[in-house]
């Protein structure tokens, strides 16, 4: 009965060494867990917030008259799944609400086609059942009202009734391949976070298990069969595993919901409805999950197996190989033309610079002690170096930390800019005016160009969307492409930023002299400036050259931008607006003037400020997450690099005073572990810096081109290095406090110093 007392005694002596491994698996758990979970929310929410503003379907009357409940009324007896979402403004403090029909809104079923407004209780605030919404427009108290009919996707728009048609309509643009882009880099981000918690965990699992390899030496002498005692092992963190990992799920999904509520929040007021509504409670996934990764980790120091130490490479092999692995990665990244060899050749980098950082820093230091003359200069570099070798796993992990928190920043901050820059070239004019389905948009160009105030402040153009085909001069390849039609090339759109482009691009554009295309057009049919494409236009060849290059973010499709003029008289667009700034000019003014042109009752009038308040207010949100994701991994690789010092350090307690028997006194004593500490801390932020430029550089230049067709800017924030650089310092003064305090505690010389993780001199 004394062999499982003997085998476990090692945590009795050093509670700290159980305490501080228990903690690690407990907050990589919940690191992992919430990293997970936030993802999953800002997919879940994105996803949602998309379909919010995504382009629908809804019925309108033939004859241009508004639409009442008693058109909805009528088509809900046909049989049709209409569902009605009546809008009904009153003066403040009032305010407005929205009369829904839940019965209607059940038809939808959960395909997320409609809003869904229907599982939203009355409470009024702000829905209501449609017939109080219709009360409250008809009482007179200076009430507006709009009425739109959503259709279901699956209805047949041949079984509408005469005088009735469905059209598209969208409440926003389309952001759905940025948020996808951005999803998937947060993938990679949680990808990074396992790699991290992996090696925060063996780093601390493996001082433990070296320092009690003699007492499993000593145990087998006495007949203990080392399969048994392997097996106890193995049993010994399955048990500590699923006693940490189970708390630290829960605290993962605590976290994620304390900080996606702000989410939630947000897109609740910014929409009306209830978008954020959490992950379902699924524990077996992430506890199995962290369980295997934690048992998958610790395997390697349990089983030492005879064969094993036959197969160990020398060091000199070890740094070839890692060379290697960095060398063909970096050249596989800069090469590859798939998403899985770019993934790879990530892997291959960190791989190999993993192995190569610390043999880096003991090279340096070992580099740096043979060239000084200083006893006490030569010792402390000397004794960097094995801190570089025996703390080689929370160093690694500490780098990977901080180039991940550094491309992550980078990456965040060229999302913000950038997304930011597309939504003001694409909402550039205050207001967006769609043109009725079967309407002429001529008569409104005519009196929009007679309008007074209009002409004198104000600014608009024309769009027209359409298809056309590009194709070779040969005949032998042919592609789609979308037309992006304006006219007149004004303000509004000369504003818009080129990845390249012609000298005085866009007054040639308004000339007529050629085309603007985008960036994933560009990228598939290898196009520059100057280039010539032929297009094919409601049957008509229109040679024309490329002025610009122009991002566009929001989708994969290729598009060209061409005055509105060279179109041909055929063509027929499948989408006519207008996009109006009117300056001192009234926009209901506006609004009844185009509803005499067009005798029509209603127009589709959306205020684009709102639309770029509701993007840039949901992306703030998921950019905030992003944030406290790559602060929680720092935090954890900070905590783990701390806790691995003091524990290290404890084991040369006793060589470190060595130094005050040699004359140092106290303060110069503490002064050099400061040094120590410092030089180690701040050496690791060093090589994570041109890996978290690099792994910039692949998130933006290689991955996003790859998996959606174009490239964000490339950029790098030299501030932020301060801020990693300062960090990295206080880790470091931190680690030689802790140290402090154990000099100051007594301690005895171990019998064997060699038995210690401790132990090299």
């Amino acid at each position: 009965m004394t062999f499982l007392p003997a085998l476990f005694s090692h945590y009795r002596r050093h509670p700290l060494q159980l305490l501080a491994l228990a903690v690690m698996i407990v907050v990589a758990t919940m690191l992992w867990t919430g990293v997970s979970h936030l993802t999953d929310q800002a997919r879940a929410s994105l996803g949602q917030s998309e379909r919010a503003v995504a382009e629908r379907r809804q019925i309108e009357r033939t004859d241009g008259q508004k639409l009442t409940v008693q058109d909805f009324v009528r088509l809900r007896r046909d049989g049709l799944c209409v569902m009605p979402w009546l809008e009904v403004v009153r003066p403040a403090p009032a305010g407005r609400v929205i009369g829904i029909d839940p019965l209607a809104a059940a038809c939808f079923g959960n395909t997320g086609e409609g809003v869904s407004p229907g599982r939203q209780p009355l409470d009024g605030k702000p829905f209501l059942d449609i017939s109080e919404a219709a009360d409250l427009a008809d009482s007179g108290q200076d009430a507006r009202s709009v009425l739109s009919l959503l259709v279901s996707d699956r209805t047949d728009p041949s079984a509408l009734p005469t005088g009735y048609r469905e059209t598209a309509f969208s409440l926003g643009p389309d952001t759905g391949e940025l948020g996808d882009s951005f999803l998937l880099n947060l993938d990679a981000l949680g990808v990074l976070v396992l790699l991290i918690t992996a090696l925060l965990l063996r780093s601390v699992h493996q001082l433990g298990m070296a320092q009690r390899r003699d007492s499993f030496a000593l145990l087998h002498r006495y007949g203990v069969p080392r399969p048994l005692l392997n097996r106890l092992l193995v049993f010994e963190i399955v048990l500590l595993a699923l006693l940490c990992v189970v708390p630290g799920v829960w605290l993962g999904r605590l976290l994620a919901r304390v900080l996606g509520s702000s989410f939630g929040q947000a897109l609740e007021g910014l929409f009306d409805i209830p978008l954020y509504t959490g992950q379902g409670e699924n524990w077996l996934i992430p506890v199995l999950t962290m369980m295997a990764v934690v048992v998958f980790v610790c395997l390697a120091d349990i089983l030492k197996l005879p064969a094993r130490a036959s197969l160990m490479l020398s060091v000199g092999r070890v740094r070839l190989l890692a060379l290697v692995a960095l060398l063909a990665g970096l050249a596989l990244a800069l090469f590859a033309d798939s998403l899985v060899l770019v993934f790879l050749a990530v892997a291959l980098v960190f791989m190999g610079a993993g192995i190569l950082s610390p043999r880096a820093i003991a090279g340096f230091a070992r580099w740096q002690a043979g060239r000084q003359q200083d006893p006490l200069k030569r010792w402390r570099y000397s004794e960097l170096g094995v801190l570089a070798r025996r703390l080689m796993l929370p160093v690694v992990a500490l780098q990977f930390a901080l180039a991940m928190v550094l491309a992550v920043q980078a990456l965040v901050t060229v999302f913000e800019e950038t997304f930011d820059q597309w939504l003001s070239q694409r909402l550039a004019a205050d207001y967006y005016i769609e043109v009725p389905a079967g309407a002429d948009a001529q008569p409104a160009v005519e009196w929009l160009q007679a309008h007074t105030v209009l002409s004198e402040t104000g600014e608009w153009h024309r769009v027209l969307r359409g298809d056309a085909r590009i194709i070779e001069k040969t005949g032998d390849y042919e592609q789609s492409v979308d037309v992006l039609a304006i006219a007149p090339v004004g303000p509004l759109l000369t504003d818009w930023a080129l990845q390249s482009a012609a000298d005085n691009a866009w007054q040639a554009l308004a000339g007529g002299m050629g085309v603007m295309v985008n960036e994933q057009l560009a990228r598939r049919r290898a196009l520059a400036v100057g280039d010539t494409v032929l297009l094919v236009v409601a049957g008509e060849e229109l040679s024309l050259s490329v002025l610009g290059v122009y991002p566009d973010y929001g989708r994969p499709a290729g598009e060209v931008l061409l005055n509105a003029a060279r179109l041909p008289a055929s063509f027929e667009p499948s989408f006519e607006s207008f996009s109006i700034s009117p300056g001192r000019a009234s926009i209901d003014t506006l609004r009844v003037g185009l509803k005499q042109v067009w005798n029509t009752e209603q127009v589709t009038v959306r205020d684009n400020k709102r639309v770029r308040a509701l993007a840039d207010a949901v992306f703030d949100q998921t950019f905030l997450l992003t944030r406290a994701i790559t602060f929680l991994t720092l935090v954890l690789a900070a905590a783990a690099l701390l806790i691995m010092g003091w524990v290290f350090f404890s084991t040369r307690v006793w060589y470190f005073r060595l130094l005050a028997v040699w004359g140092l006194r106290r303060r110069e004593l503490a002064g050099q572990l400061v040094k120590l500490a410092v030089a180690l801390t701040v050496g690791t932020a060093a090589l994570a810096l041109p890996l978290g430029i690099w792994l910039t550089w692949v998130l933006v230049h290689r991955i996003n081109p790859l998996a959606f067709g174009w490239s964000l800017p490339m950029a790098v924030y030299p501030e932020f290095w301060l801020e990693l650089g300062m960090l990295s310092l206080g880790i470091g003064l931190s680690i030689a406090a802790l140290m402090g305090r154990q000099l100051r505690r007594p301690t005895t010389i171990p019998t064997s110093a060699s038995g210690l993780a401790g132990g090299e001199r």
